[in-house]
C-alpha cells in the first residue's frame, strides 16, 4: 500500500534549468528504495522535496494521498519523515547520546543503537566536535533511526564509512524497513547499497525510472 507519492513532480531553478521532469512514483511501507544517479542529477533535490524542505515547481508530494503543502511542511517534517543529511546537521557541543535523544521517542534508549552503529563508550561521551566525520555520520543515522516516523530519507548514508561499517548500516536500514515496517528511501552512489534495496530507481536527465524491483 502506498504511503508516499510523487505526483507529476517537476522542479526548476529557473526557466532554462529543469532538474526534475514530471516524476510520478509511489513508495510503500516495509521497503527500501535506492535512488541512483550521477552527481548533479537532482537526487538530493528530490530528497529535499520528499522531506518538505522545498516545494515542487509543478506537481505534488502526497502523504497518505494528501498534499504535504496542505498538511503543512513543518508538520510533515516533524511527524512523517526523518532525514539523514550528508552534512550531518548535528549540534556540535552535544554528545552523540544527547544528539540522538533530542529526536528519539520517549521510550527509546539510544545507547544500544549508537553502539550497534560502532561508537565506543568513550566516543559516546565526547562532543560531536571531537568525533571524526565517519563517527558523526553514525550519530546522524542513529538520530534518524531513533525517531517514531514512518519514512526515513537518507542522503548518501554510507558515503564516509569503511566497507564493513557501510554494510552493517545498510543492514540496519534494511531491518528498519522490513522489521519496523518503515519506508526507507536512500540516495546513493553505492552499488552495494543498491543491490540490497527492494527497489532501485535511477534519476537521469531529470527523469526517474525503475531499474530493479
Amino acid at each position: 500500500m502506498s504511503i508516499f507519492k510523487c505526483n507529476h513532480v517537476s522542479y526548476s531553478y529557473d526557466k532554462n534549468t529543469n532538474v526534475l521532469k514530471d516524476i510520478t512514483f509511489s513508495f510503500e511501507l516495509g521497503k527500501v528504495y535506492a535512488i541512483l544517479g550521477s552527481s548533479g542529477s537532482g537526487k538530493t533535490t528530490l530528497l529535499s522535496l520528499l522531506g518538505g524542505l522545498d516545494i515542487p515547481t509543478t506537481g505534488t508530494i502526497l502523504y497518505e494521498n494528501e498534499d504535504i503543502k496542505k498538511i503543512g511542511l513543518e508538520s510533515h517534517r516533524q511527524n512523517h519523515v526523518s532525514l539523514i543529511f550528508q552534512n550531518y546537521n548535528l549540534i556540535d557541543y552535544m554528545t552523540p547520546i544527547e544528539n540522538a535523544t533530542l529526536a528519539a521517542k520517549k521510550d527509546v534508549d539510544v545507547v544500544p543503537l549508537l553502539k550497534r552503529l560502532g561508537l565506543s563508550d568513550k566516543e559516546l561521551k565526547r562532543t560531536i566536535l571531537k568525533l571524526s566525520g565517519g563517527q558523526q555520520q553514525r550519530v546522524a543515522i542513529a538520530r534518524s533511526l531513533a525517531t517514531d516516523v514512518p519514512i526515513i530519507l537518507a542522503d548518501e548514508p554510507t558515503g564516509n564509512l569503511d566497507e564493513i561499517t557501510a554494510a552493517e548500516i545498510t543492514q540496519i536500514l534494511q531491518e528498519t524497513a522490513h522489521k519496523l515496517n518503515k519506508c526507507v528511501i536512500i540516495v546513493t552512489h553505492s552499488k552495494d547499497v543498491a543491490q540490497k534495496a527492494d527497489t532501485v530507481l535511477e534519476l537521469k536527465q531529470g527523469i526517474l525510472r525503475q531499474v530493479k524491483k
